[in-house]
């Protein structure tokens, strides 16, 4: 003789509450899906749905409580139902938990949010570095003007679906299983448009450009986001709207190169200003600047204006500006011009070789 509440693991005078509770655990522990190929799983399994089956039904309890058995009870004999009557509701609840459902209530679907949308916006690099403000056009799902969202030709509110009772969902049962899935009729809605609107066929939304200002700010860079709130697609039915996000590309500039927050740039130097020293001016992002070149600069040396260069995003911190020179070697000169030259190179100015030849002796002497 089987004792149901040592089945369910419960005192004799358990609750129809405690006894659901049970029923849960031990459904969930021994149940097939989760035991594949398990004999001794379905086996208990069995017996789990034969003792709930008996003791969440008042009468069977009382019967089985007095007698300890079920014989006698109108076709129970030794054995159960194991048909769904008595214990649809907490099936639900633990097929739910097994396929990720969680919770066993019929849940009717809330019209979907609208889609996020993107768009990719090219700026320069001065937009860039000091922001700027853009007006782009994207399209869009809109509610429809016709009908005025509701996707019904006469203006008349949806209808509850018929097939889901509303629901949004539809019940198939199988033996021991019952599994829920989208109502095909209203796509998981609740409701359905007897008399669809002829401009939106009934979903309440038609495509339209958009036009929008967007603000960007001092400091971004390629590949930043910017996110519009709720200036995405219109959701359906009344639902939120989805966001807008904006894609950043800031295009090459000709003279200026970025890194972060810094600029590069290269900017040109005579011989003699190399040699014996000056100012030069350098473009920068903010205008003019002038630039010290110290006595025997060498080409290719660099330099720092400092707070020259883009201003962090959010702040008012503002990078440098590294400039590289280089001697500007002339392709034409003046006869004067050659003449003091030649002069410069017999007096030994034009020493450099010499000079390099007197290093590599020393490098390879030892």
């Amino acid at each position: 003789m089987k004792d149901y509440y040592n089945i369910l693991e419960v005192e004799r005078g358990a609750s129809p509450e405690e006894l659901k509770k049970a029923y849960r655990k031990m459904a969930l522990k021994y149940h097939p899906d989760r035991n594949s190929g398990n004999k001794e799983a379905e086996e208990k399994f069995k017996e789990v749905n034969e003792a709930y089956s008996c003791l969440s039904d008042a009468k069977k309890r009382a019967h089985y409580d007095r007698f300890g058995t079920m014989e006698g009870m109108g076709g129970m004999g030794g054995g159960a139902d194991f048909g769904f009557g008595a214990f649809t509701d907490i099936f639900d609840d633990f097929l739910g938990d097994i396929f990720g459902g969680g919770g066993g209530q019929r849940r009717q679907q809330r019209a979907r949010r609208g889609q996020d949308q993107r768009y990719d916006l090219e700026i320069t690099l001065m937009e860039a570095a000091f922001g700027v403000e853009k007006k782009i056009t994207i399209p869009r799902m809109e509610s429809c003007d016709k009908c005025h969202g509701t996707g019904s030709a006469s203006g008349n509110a949806p209808q509850t679906c018929q097939q889901c009772n509303g629901n949004g969902q539809v019940r198939f049962q199988q033996g021991f299983f019952a599994v829920s899935r989208t109502c095909p009729k209203c796509s998981g809605a609740g409701v359905v448009v007897t008399d669809p609107c002829g401009d939106c066929a009934g979903s309440g939304r038609t495509k339209k450009m958009h036009n929008l200002n967007v603000k960007v700010p001092a400091g971004i860079d390629t590949n930043t986001r910017l996110k519009m709130t709720s200036e995405g697609e219109t959701g359906e039915r009344g639902a939120p709207p989805g966001d807008l996000y904006i894609f950043i590309n800031v295009t090459e500039h000709p003279f200026f190169k970025r890194h972060e927050r810094d600029i590069y740039c290269e900017i040109p130097i005579s011989y003699p200003t190399a040699v014996l020293g000056g100012e030069v001016e350098v473009p920068t992002l903010q205008g003019v600047s002038k630039l010290k070149i110290p006595h025997a600069t060498q080409s290719g040396q660099q330099f720092k204006l400092k707070g020259e260069g883009v201003q962090r995003l959010g702040s008012g911190a503002r990078g440098d500006q590294i400039v590289r020179v280089y001697i500007d070697i002339p392709k034409k000169i003046t006869p004067r011009q050659r003449e003091l030259l030649e002069e410069y190179a017999h007096i030994g100015g034009d020493d450099v070789q010499k000079t390099f030849k007197e290093k590599l002796k020393e490098m390879f002497s030892g």
